[in-house]
């Protein structure tokens, strides 16, 4: 997960040594990893997001007071803050007042030169899978119930931290929304082999709203993504020989195109 390995690097390693590899390609990775990047991409294609805004590290550091103003002038509290460039919720912070804030942002700046500050959406967390290439197909709809106050490392990482319901208790139109734009974020990105799409389900107004996509979701006995393949009629073992199945059908279409140097 995370830097080098989910951010295009080591993809890019790949194909210059010409090896098939499970998973999206460097644009992909490296769209998906970068969250102002990633949201730039969704917003063109018309993706209903969150209002966010981008703040560069250099510029928190030069006039800390003038960033906050802006910040609080642009949103209400609370706001979550996130370095632009980290997975598994590292470094994200929720902020209710200017102090925490400043902290929130003292915190990302730490781990990027590119912080994301986001408007909070009341609401429930959803996740979809995807698996496939050109023709990409959505799971079961997945809910996250976390014990803690949001979805953080821990409770990520840490069992019995949160827990998840699959399928989610949606209405029908909800959960085919769901799906829909999870292969729509797929396709946004140009993705292919895998990934995890998440969302908010907007408390109040009912939006269904994406959040990110992560291009190599967590695999572990407890992660979401073998969870929703499994509910969808998809063994582990039989998830692990699909996605083999679409490296090698992407490598063997990448070898097929021909390259001429002038």
């Amino acid at each position: 997960h995370g830097t080098f390995g989910e951010d295009g690097t080591v993809q890019g390693l790949f194909e210059m040594c010409n090896v098939p590899y499970v998973g999206a390609g460097v644009l992909a990775s490296s769209v998906s990893m970068d969250k102002a990047i990633m949201k730039s991409v969704f917003r063109d294609q018309g993706l209903p997001l969150a209002g966010y805004k981008v703040v560069m590290n250099k510029e928190w550091l030069r006039d800390p007071n003038g960033v906050c103003q802006e910040l609080t002038d642009t949103f209400n509290f609370p706001v979550f803050v996130k370095p632009a460039n980290l997975g598994s919720s590292v470094g994200i912070s929720k902020a209710n007042n200017e102090i925490e804030l400043k902290r929130a942002l003292d915190v990302a700046s730490y781990y990027d030169r590119k912080l994301i500050v986001e408007e909070f959406i009341p609401g429930r967390e959803m996740e979809c899978g995807v698996l496939g290439n050109d023709n990409p197909e959505a799971s079961v709809v997945g809910e996250i119930v976390a014990h803690n106050e949001y979805y953080d490392y821990e409770a990520k990482y840490t069992d019995g931290k949160s827990y998840l319901v699959i399928p989610a208790p949606l209405e029908p139109e909800v959960i085919a929304e769901v799906r829909r734009l999870a292969v729509a974020a797929f396709k946004a990105v140009d993705c292919c082999g895998m990934a995890r799409v998440d969302f908010f389900l907007h408390q109040i107004t009912g939006e269904v709203i994406v959040n990110e996509i992560n291009t190599i979701p967590g695999f572990t006995n407890f992660s979401m993504y073998p969870r929703l393949w499994q509910a969808s009629g998809l063994s582990y073992s039989e998830l692990i020989d699909r996605l083999i199945e679409l490296a090698l059908e992407r490598y063997a279409e990448r070898k097929g195109f021909s390259v001429t140097l002038s």
